[in-house]
């Protein structure tokens, strides 16, 4: 793998940060985007994050899309099993996007509505379906994705790891070339920058990860906000 560039930002205006993310070495990579009251949110990305990481190392399987969607289904017990015996945690859940790479090949399992995206020969393309309402909406034709920038049940989710018993995770294996950048990140980066820019800092920043967090910033940093970008070589 090319060099790993990676940041997180608490942003302009909330008090704490609920995204997490990892770098499990040498080509897997891992975000989330946790929810819920007071810190609940921070703790459940949190728990997903080490879950996934644990479950990976002490497995000698291929990490393929499968294996991938099991870490998140044992994390997904685990913060529902917290929740349950914490009041303090009733209600936590979080977005969960995993990219492994290996042997030409990219794996990945996602749920929520963080994001996967493959920068290819100039061409930036979202890998990941979003799991939102607004996202239904727009496979409905009821609304432009322009229109779900703004929409204000934009950050309601149909699916989140913690919030319900069985999830459902996308999973996914394709081909990867040489030269191609990927950028796994959370909506805080999303919701206040578009494609055509994320791409263009991918493709022109000397770091990718601080120039994608200090352009959410600039725009006006209303979430958490978390990237980590990979190329292949």
């Amino acid at each position: 793998m090319a060099q790993v560039f990676q940041a997180t930002h608490v942003g302009r205006v909330r008090y704490n940060n609920e995204d997490s993310l990892a770098v499990i070495e040498p080509k897997t990579y891992v975000v989330a985007d946790g929810m819920g009251g007071a810190s609940a949110g921070e703790v459940a990305s949190q728990m997903l994050v080490e879950t996934v990481k644990n479950f990976l190392l002490k497995t000698e399987q291929l990490w393929d899309e499968k294996i991938l969607a099991q870490a998140i289904l044992l994390a997904n017990d685990k913060i529902l099993n917290t929740a349950r015996r914490h009041e303090e945690y009733y209600g936590m859940g979080t977005t969960a996007t995993i990219l492994h790479v290996e042997g030409g090949r990219g794996y990945f399992a996602h749920v929520g509505d963080s994001r996967l995206y493959l920068l290819r020969n100039g061409a930036l393309r979202q890998i990941t379906e979003d799991h939102s309402y607004v996202e239904t909406l727009i496979r409905r034709g009821e609304i432009t994705i322009e229109e779900a920038r703004f929409h204000p049940m934009k950050n309601v989710l149909t699916q989140a790891v913690g919030a319900m018993t069985n999830p459902e995770i996308d999973t996914l294996n394709f081909s990867t070339e040489r030269g191609d950048i990927f950028l796994l990140c959370t909506d805080g980066l999303t919701n206040m920058v578009d494609d055509a820019a994320i791409a263009k800092i991918l493709q022109t920043a000397e770091n990718p990860a601080t120039a994608l967090i200090e352009a959410a910033l600039e725009a006006g940093g209303k979430d958490n906000v978390t990237v980590i970008v990979a190329g292949v070589d």
